[in-house]
């Protein structure tokens, strides 16, 4: 429900795409907001105002000159209770209007009425390629953003004239995503955060390996969390099966070597270092060429390890982290004694904020319960989803950057 008590005017322009606004303004609803949808005489040929005010559960509009208003005029009205008016799809024709502020019908109109300091327009654009590449939409395109207009982007793959490119609609699932993140606080604008997420596997043989439980959820919800909050964010993960946060850099590793080399690469350009990879600690001394067989002794392979290189404590130990530069945080998943184990990690590894959690309890779950210590005490996250877990931690980075030196 992360657009709970949100309210926004969903419009629609001609186009094919508007049989994913269906699916849109039902996700909508489902993560709590309220949708009055707007459209265009144009939409209402690709699509019913029946099918989205089933799906809206409140009377669509599409006349300026709609006499269920008692003052008959929505464009003011729809507007000034809007937290965002969201067009999608919008069309290469709609943008050209915005720009020229033209509004002979309900849906420009009340775009051009809207308070712009407090009603942000959104606009998810859908077209042709060709139409999308042509230096007049590109133009178009600028021009909104220099007025303030936030332009969410397209994708790309096939089209229904049939061909393939740049300029599809996003898709719903996407956009409900980028409108969570729009109404976030940007607490790290400016900021870029590396994140290491999941296990790493340190290989016995071709076909065995030593592993852990962890399945990278917390560490993408980190990702997901610090994005929303308007950071640049490299993601460096370990081997799941987990999609890439949105807007989020993601580099795929496999060991805990080449989780060592890839983050030690990346933190030259962090300004926060979130280390929630769960790490092995030891690795075989040798990978076997072939896999290692039974030979019907009953004896057991006889296998030597060696210590992984210590990620969070090398990052930290780096000059740019010892001169403040760079702030390390790290995760500590322990089994018992949670608060005595994190304490001691904090000491050890030299940074100045741990995140303690009860591994088994947490490692696949969709929700957790974590234990923030650093040198002013300790202070307890309540069992919650790992996203909102996420948010309260980069609160708390948010916080530490902006404390005195």
């Amino acid at each position: 429900m992360d657009l709970k008590n949100k309210h926004l005017v969903l419009g629609l322009t001609g186009g094919i795409a508007c049989y994913k606004a269906a699916e849109l303004c039902r996700l909508l609803v489902k993560q709590g907001a309220t949708v009055q949808v707007v459209m265009t005489a144009a939409a209402e040929r690709f699509i019913t105002p029946v099918t989205m005010q089933a799906l809206s559960g409140r009377t669509v509009y599409s006349s300026q000159w709609d006499a269920r208003e008692p003052n008959n005029m929505p464009h003011i009205n729809l507007g000034r209770e809007a937290d965002a008016i969201v067009i999608a799809p919008c069309s290469a024709d709609f943008m050209a209007r915005l720009v020229q502020g033209q509004s002979d019908e309900l849906l420009s109109l009340m775009c051009l009425a809207r308070p712009i300091e407090r009603v942000p327009l959104l606009l998810a654009p859908a077209m042709n390629r060709e139409m999308w590449a042509h230096p007049a939409t590109q133009r178009n395109m600028a021009q909104l953003q220099r007025d303030g207009t936030t332009i969410l982007g397209v994708g790309s793959g096939e089209q229904a004239c049939g061909e393939t490119g740049d300029g599809r609609m996003l898709e719903p699932a996407e956009l409900v995503h980028d409108l969570i993140a729009f109404f976030q606080p940007k607490l790290l604008a400016g900021q870029h955060v590396l994140v290491t997420a999941g296990p790493t596997y340190e290989a016995i043989d071709p076909v065995r390996g030593i592993t852990n439980r962890s399945s990278g959820k917390m560490g993408f919800a980190v990702a997901r969390a610090a994005q929303e909050a308007g950071a640049q964010v490299t993601l460096v993960a370990g081997p799941v099966a987990l999609p890439t946060p949105r807007g989020v850099t993601r580099i795929d590793v496999r060991s805990a070597r080449q989780m060592f080399d890839a983050t030690l690469a990346q933190a030259t350009q962090a300004t926060i270092f979130i280390a929630t990879a769960a790490v092995a600690d030891w690795r075989p001394v040798a990978e076997a060429e072939h896999k290692i067989k039974k030979d019907g002794s009953g004896a057991a392979p006889q296998l030597a390890f060696t210590e992984n290189p210590d990620i969070l404590a090398t990052v930290a130990q780096s000059p740019r982290a010892r001169s403040g530069e760079l702030l390390c945080v790290g995760f500590a998943a322990e089994s018992q004694d949670l608060l005595a184990h994190a304490q001691a990690k904090l000491e050890r590894k030299g940074v100045p904020l741990i995140v303690g959690n009860i591994g088994p309890a947490a490692f696949g779950q969709d929700d957790n319960a974590l234990l923030l210590v650093s040198a002013d005490g300790a202070r307890e996250l309540p069992r919650a989803s790992k996203l909102e877990l996420a948010r309260a931690l980069v609160q708390t980075c948010a916080q530490m950057l902006r404390r005195p030196s």
